[in-house]
């Protein structure tokens, strides 16, 4: 019988290895142009789903695709906004969770079609908050999911934009979490989640966290969003 020890690196190896595979997806995206103008957010997605597929086998996503663009990208994840046609001076976002091998990815990046500086300075800062919200958790070993929540906000705001998500990460691995109730607060970077962060599941396995930034300009034009894996590597 293997120790947990060598289950929890397999399975940070796992989710190491998803994330790897979906950064080289969106990779594939950009270098191929498809994010473009007069293309619509659903054709959009559909065209990198087949990519997924081509590259990876990729046939099933944990959680919707995501492709939002212009005012759609206020929007949360729970929302359906109606499909909007990328235009020329766009900024956009993707949000993705293909499934690699039975193992969850859950990544997002934000793209700038044209030169707004303000939608520039917005996609710049995205990466630049992430990694302070990485550092706060780091540096508190006892930090809470609401804490950290709380202090992404606060990041955000001193950045000059609003926090435009009602959570800031969740669970990753092999945890559905798709609803959010009861107790299953606990299972996300968010208001009311007061258990430590740094735990084990009930399974008693080592809980693994995706950490995502969804900031909004303040006249609520558009937003941008970022995420990816917070305590791994």
């Amino acid at each position: 019988m293997s120790s947990p020890e060598l289950d929890d690196r397999a399975r940070v190896d796992s989710l190491l290895d998803a994330q790897t595979k979906a950064e080289q997806l969106f990779d594939e995206v950009e270098g191929r142009g498809m994010i473009r103008a007069g293309i619509g957010e659903r054709a959009l997605s559909d065209e990198i789903r087949d990519l997924a597929a081509e590259m990876f086998g990729v046939t099933r996503h944990w959680h919707k695709r995501i492709v939002r663009a212009g005012e759609n990208t206020l929007e949360t994840f729970r929302a359906n906004p109606p499909d909007r046609i990328i235009a020329d001076d766009d900024i956009l976002f993707l949000d993705f969770g293909p499934i690699f091998e039975e193992w969850e990815a859950d990544f997002g990046r934000t793209f700038v079609l044209g030169d707004d500086e303000l939608k520039r300075r917005l996609a710049d800062d995205l990466p630049r908050i992430w990694d302070a919200g990485r550092a706060y958790f780091r540096a508190h070993p006892e930090i809470t999911g609401a804490e950290l929540f709380d202090h992404v906000v606060e990041l955000s705001e001193q950045a000059g934009w609003h926090f435009g998500g009602e959570i800031a990460g969740h669970l990753v691995g092999e945890f559905p979490h798709e609803k959010i109730s009861g107790d299953e607060i606990e299972s996300y970077v968010a208001p009311g989640s007061s258990g430590p962060m740094r735990r084990l599941d009930p399974s008693g396995r080592v809980c693994h966290w995706i950490l995502e930034v969804h900031l909004v300009e303040p006249d609520r034009r558009f937003g941008g969003f970022y995420e990816e894996l917070l305590d791994l590597p």
